[in-house]
């Protein structure tokens, strides 16, 4: 059986990955860092011990376990399955935007290896009840005597990612969804203390694998120059979205100026938002802070455009995006179900010239405006079901 030692000499492998900094010298860069691989070790216990045939949709990522550029405007769950089995998905859809199910092959859970998606359910081609009660089965085969919905399982899957998505934080009904594994006994059992150990072992060494991936991603973003411009990526078989348009880049803010984002909006969308992250590629703080905007809280210029600044100290205008005090980090904006995916542009003006390189009509939103947005934000993102 391994030794305490053995465990931290596995997590302390981990920082090895303090070279993929772009300054490993800088003490603010390395404690974040830190940070980023203490919050893997927790997001990892959720998954380490997870039983196919006692599967369970966990907290996948949320305002606490905010790496890999979490969205702010979907609630996230994780249910560990084996591919071979059947298995009923019932609950209450609720009242947000949309509910998708995505079966993969393997997600990011401990002991998963990383694997592209099998086919993603989308619960409004379900058949829904009067209050939005469904009942679901996954399997190989349709039973003759199952008279739900019913969806092909691919053996291959090991993984069903939930995604919960709101425009309205905190208003109406978030969706209520429970599994179960049906063709076979419910069985539970007390693991063998060689398991654990396994378990154990691979959730020490989780860090280095999910922290690696983040720190790696930052890094092939700043070898592709991508300072204050964004690119394309659909994110295929990495754990985006079906259909859905994804721009990332960098944002670099320079003493005294800020960013203006500018975009077209498509002209069918089913859902679409703006977000920042920090270097280590966190989210940066979306209940305490206007650090992300999606399609229905932004607003739209006289031209149908959508604009917002980038900028340390809140310039008075409605889209603020705060960046959490850091002059650099992530964007990413995304299209879901859209007829186009309009690119976004980026450019830089000075604090003293903001003004002037927006339209005319932008609102002025004074510093008690701001405080209660903030605070109706704060109160949206604690209502929604987050754990």
């Amino acid at each position: 059986m391994p030794a305490w030692t053995d465990y931290l000499d596995r997590l302390a492998e981990t920082g090895g990955l303090l070279t993929l900094l772009e300054r490993a010298d800088d003490p603010a860069l390395v404690q974040e860092a830190h940070r980023l691989f203490f919050l893997s070790l927790s997001a990892g216990y959720f998954t380490a011990f997870a039983d196919p045939d006692l599967p369970d949709f966990v907290p996948a990522v949320s305002t606490a376990h905010n790496a890999s550029s979490t969205n702010p405007d979907f609630i996230y769950g994780s249910a560990s399955i084996d591919g071979k089995g059947s298995y009923r998905i019932s609950g209450v859809r609720g009242d947000g935007l949309f509910i998708l199910l995505d079966m993969v092959a393997g997600g990011l859970g401990v002991m998963d290896k990383l694997g592209p998606s099998l086919g993603t359910i989308d619960f409004d081609t379900l058949t829904l009840e009067a209050d939005g009660g469904f009942d679901l089965l996954l399997s190989a085969e349709r039973p003759d005597d199952w008279s739900g919905d019913w969806r092909r399982l691919d053996p291959s899957v090991r993984t069903l990612a939930l995604r919960q998505a709101s425009y309205d934080w905190g208003a109406g009904r978030d969706g209520r969804i429970a599994i179960e594994r049906i063709d076979r006994p419910l069985a539970p059992r007390r693991r063998s203390p060689e398991e654990i150990a396994e378990r154990l072992l691979a959730l020490a060494e989780f860090p280095k694998r999910y922290a690696g991936l983040w720190l790696g991603f930052m890094k092939q973003q700043r070898d592709k120059g991508l300072s204050n411009r964004l690119e394309h990526d659909d994110w295929a078989g990495r754990g985006g979205v079906e259909g859905q348009h994804y721009y990332q880049g960098l944002f670099r803010l320079e003493p005294d100026h800020a960013l203006i984002l500018e975009t077209e909006l498509p002209e069918r969308v089913r859902y679409w938002n703006v977000q920042l992250a920090d270097p280590v590629w966190n989210t940066i703080d979306w209940m305490n802070r206007q650090s992300s905007l999606n399609g229905g809280q932004a607003r739209l210029d006289g031209d149908g455009k959508f604009r917002a600044v980038i900028a340390l100290e809140d310039p008075g205008v409605p889209n603020w995006l705060d960046p959490g005090g850091w002059s650099e980090g992530a964007m990413m904006v995304r299209w879901t179900e859209a007829s186009s995916g309009p690119e976004p542009q980026l450019r830089s003006v000075r604090l003293g010239e903001l003004r002037e390189a927006l339209p005319p009509e932008t609102p002025t939103v004074l510093p008690e405006e701001r405080q209660r947005a903030l605070r109706h934000r704060r109160r949206g993102v604690q209502l929604r079901r987050r754990w």
